[in-house]
């Protein structure tokens, strides 16, 4: 894991790389270790400055990420076990990850998933979206202007070390489903068909939207209602865990504040709550364990998402049922381009609320994560290696 400094001011250093980030905090340390200058930096900021870093709910046993002490694992181990696979995800595990290569390149296959934004030839794969080229295209750099393309993702073309998905890589694969439709089972079988699952996130930069898109979402679950045999929804899975329906929706909005979302959110956990808390067709999760996400995944008929969600939407058409979109028209850039590649492949269509919910269509499912695993087998072979 990658651990960044916390508290204080580090919220706003976060577009620092992570070395450099890192090195800041050392620094101010050092010099809030004076007591007076700290008491009087604290009183100009919200949140005091930590002493040590937040250790991350649930991976307090996962070690700090330290090149040269994977490097001389792997190379410890190579002769006996093989080429070690490091996989790495994210913004923050590329200076990591570059960095095992070039200490190791004969000991090492680095697979590098998010587009690492230049200097692909670090690693060996790069996995990224196919809508990320969207900037390459006559229409993308349409929208940015000329002095900016260069820091815009990615600068050049796709070379032999990419693999492109149409979507976000994720766990819900057909084994992770056939344990979910099994553990919830009794619970989700019984209800009546068609059964709706309603996902809904939030605004993001490229895909924003508001309390309007919110009362259409009300409306036109309403209109839809008398086809549908039973509705689960479920906000972001970053609700709280362990509240009831009431509690969720106060904790909701909290965090939804923290994230400058707070327009958006009070209103959409609002109007949700107070139209359809008392429906009998209609239930609404409220944060409690277990998540019902994989069994949603495994029992739906179909699916409603808002379309900020590139990783709900990817999951939902990777089980090849329908997928309702709400508020692609909000959306920019290469959300809109993402939104267009589903479309075409006929995975997804616009929620209006005329829909007869008890329709069935299908399309072939979004298999990312098997097309990837194939690639690296395939690149794999060509060197000489096989995964055992």
């Amino acid at each position: 894991r990658i651990i960044r400094p916390t508290g204080g001011i580090n919220k706003w250093l976060h577009f620092l790389p992570i070395s450099l980030h890192k090195m800041v905090d050392q620094v101010l340390r050092h010099i809030l270790s004076n007591t007076t200058f700290t008491t009087l930096f604290q009183g100009k900021l919200s949140a005091p400055y930590p002493v040590s870093n937040v250790q991350s709910l649930g991976l307090s046993s996962v070690l700090e990420a330290d090149s040269r002490r994977i490097v001389t694992m792997v190379r410890d181990t190579f002769e006996k076990e093989g080429l070690a696979i490091v996989i790495a995800c994210g913004r923050d595990t590329i200076p990591y990850a570059s960095s095992v290569r070039c200490l190791a390149p004969d000991n090492v296959f680095v697979i590098q998933i998010q587009h690492p934004r230049y200097r692909l030839d670090r690693f060996d794969l790069v996995v990224t979206p196919r809508h990320d080229y969207y900037a390459l295209t006559a229409k993308g750099q349409q929208g940015v202007p000329w002095l900016f393309r260069r820091w815009i993702t990615p600068r050049e073309p796709p070379g032999p070390n990419v693999v492109l998905t149409s979507g976000a890589l994720h766990q819900a694969d057909s084994a992770a489903l056939r344990v979910a439709a099994t553990n919830w089972h009794d619970e989700l079988a019984p209800l009546p068909k068609p059964l709706v699952v309603v996902n809904i996130g939030g605004p993001t930069r490229n895909c924003n939207y508001g309390v309007d898109l919110a009362k259409q979402l009300v409306s036109s679950l309403h209109n839809v209602s008398e086809t549908c045999g039973s509705v689960r929804i479920s906000f972001s899975r970053r609700t709280p865990q362990k509240v009831g329906p009431l509690v969720a929706h106060i904790l909701f909005y909290e965090l939804c504040a923290v994230n400058f979302l707070e327009p958006f959110c009070w209103q959409v956990s609002d109007l949700i709550l107070r139209e359809f808390s008392t429906h009998p067709k209609f239930y609404i999760w409220g944060g409690e364990e277990p998540n019902p996400h994989l069994g949603h995944l495994a029992w739906a008929d179909a699916f409603i998402i808002t379309a900020d969600s590139i990783s709900m939407l990817s999951e939902a058409c990777s089980t090849g049922k329908p997928v309702y979109v709400v508020g692609t028209e909000h959306c920019r850039w290469k959300f809109s381009d993402f939104h267009n590649t589903l479309q075409k492949r006929g995975a997804v269509r616009p929620f209006t609320g005329s829909e007869d919910m008890s329709d069935s269509w299908s399309y072939p499912p979004l298999n990312d994560a098997i097309d990837v695993a194939a690639r690296v087998r395939e690149v794999l072979a060509q060197r000489g290696w096989t995964v055992g």
